[in-house]
């Protein structure tokens, strides 16, 4: 048995395990319990990741003091910034390994809930199918049908998610104190623009089956959460607090 057949076995069963809570919308609970059990699983990844960022991000104004130092000697500036790194002890990879990590458990997740396993797709949300789409709730009674407003829901909470991210994105890069340095030319456009990307889960809920929609949006959730979580401490920083003061209150443990 492959293991998305595997998978698909424990979450039926895991379906039938809470069916008296839920009705005919447990395999829908299921998939969002699993999700969320799941990130849970990866969190420590999430926090080795975020801990990387905070070291680069504690580097940015040398580096930048470097770029301007040395902005008309390529070979200098690189010599420059590979003993920063080296002194520090940081890596201008630090922080990607944990997330690269966590892609083949998102692909495994999406895989099955889009294809499907034990009969995944045949069930219901509210009466929506786990298998179908949102052109096909359009058919069946217009987007204000039952089947309709299960998508309108979704698409309200990932409107909601992508909003607070992209203010918590812009509130972060205003605090930043290189922000009013000079860019690079198109470099303020694109750090305007980049957020903007959060809204495009709304194309996804709305062309993949409900069931990986019910998964796009939890883990969508949990992620934005989750970052919020981890990088608490970063506006104390930002503002001019000491990180050697009172943010370090914040500041996550060197282990997990």
């Amino acid at each position: 048995m492959s293991v998305f057949g595997l998978l698909g076995d424990l979450l039926a069963h895991g379906a039938q395990a809470i069916a008296p809570f839920f009705g005919a919308s447990a395999t829908a609970a299921a998939i969002v319990l699993c999700t969320l059990a799941v990130r849970a699983a990866l969190h420590p990844l999430a926090r080795a990741a975020a801990r990387g960022e905070k070291a680069r991000a504690a580097l940015a104004p040398q580096l930048t003091a470097l770029q301007r130092t040395h902005k008309d000697a390529p070979e200098r500036l690189r010599r420059a910034t590979t003993e920063l790194y080296a002194t520090t002890g940081a890596s201008p990879l630090a922080g990607c390994l944990p997330s690269l990590l966590q892609l083949p458990v998102f692909f495994v997740m999406y895989h099955l809930f889009s294809t499907g396993g034990s009969g995944l797709l045949g069930h219901t949300l509210l009466g929506a199918p786990l298998g179908g789409h949102w052109t096909q709730a359009l058919a069946d009674g217009g987007p204000f049908g039952p089947h309709g407003l299960v998508y309108l829901g979704l698409f309200a909470l990932v409107t909601a998610v992508a909003t607070w991210n992209v203010r918590r994105a812009r509130a972060a890069a205003a605090r930043r104190p290189d922000a009013a340095a000079p860019a690079l030319p198109g470099a303020a456009g694109l750090t305007r623009a980049l957020p903007l990307l959060s809204y495009a889960t709304l194309i996804t809920v709305a062309v993949v089956p409900l069931a990986a929609a019910l998964y796009v949006v939890t883990t969508t959730a949990w992620t934005a959460a989750e970052r919020a979580l981890l990088h608490r401490d970063r506006p104390a920083v930002a503002a001019g607090t000491s990180p050697d003061s009172g943010a370090r209150a914040d500041a996550l443990p060197a282990r997990s």
